[in-house]
């Protein structure tokens, strides 16, 4: 079983990964698109982050159609990573609270088990001395 700390970690560095990728493409996006408010790439950048990190727009709003859907696709991924990364945190909280519930179940269960093998032997040694008899029934205490 993993744990769920690698797990996190690993979402949560695949959410990175494709948030900064996000970034650089519409960057590039926003350079080639939005010439008259973008001068360069490194500009466009950093619209293309302040708008997925939510902030809003640096300067004016785009012009272009390719611009404004630009911006919008990078608003609403912006959204979803924060809600994504919020869930993958509050996740690892909840499965750390519950913890030590699942390992007082876990030794429960194992105690339990053992009790229902204990009295399964005990039963099978009781059959045995039934059948012992002949008679299939038990023998009755004598007075």
């Amino acid at each position: 079983m993993l744990n769920p700390g690698s797990r996190f970690r690993r979402r949560l560095v695949n959410y990175l990964v494709f948030a900064a990728f996000v970034v650089l493409l519409a960057g590039g996006g926003f350079a080639a698109f939005e010439s008259r408010q973008v001068s360069n790439y490194w500009e466009g950048l950093w619209w293309a982050l302040s708008l997925m990190s939510t902030v809003g727009f640096v300067g004016e709003a785009p012009e272009s159609l390719l611009g404004r859907v630009l911006s919008s696709v990078l608003m609403v991924s912006g959204f979803a990573m924060m809600a994504l990364v919020t869930a993958a945190i509050s996740s690892l909280f909840v499965r750390e609270e519950q913890a030590p519930d699942e390992q007082a179940e876990e030794l429960f269960e194992a105690q339990a088990l053992r009790l229902l093998a204990d009295l399964a032997q005990r039963l099978e040694a009781i059959e045995a001395t039934t059948r012992s008899d002949g008679t299939g029934e038990a023998e009755q205490p004598r007075s």
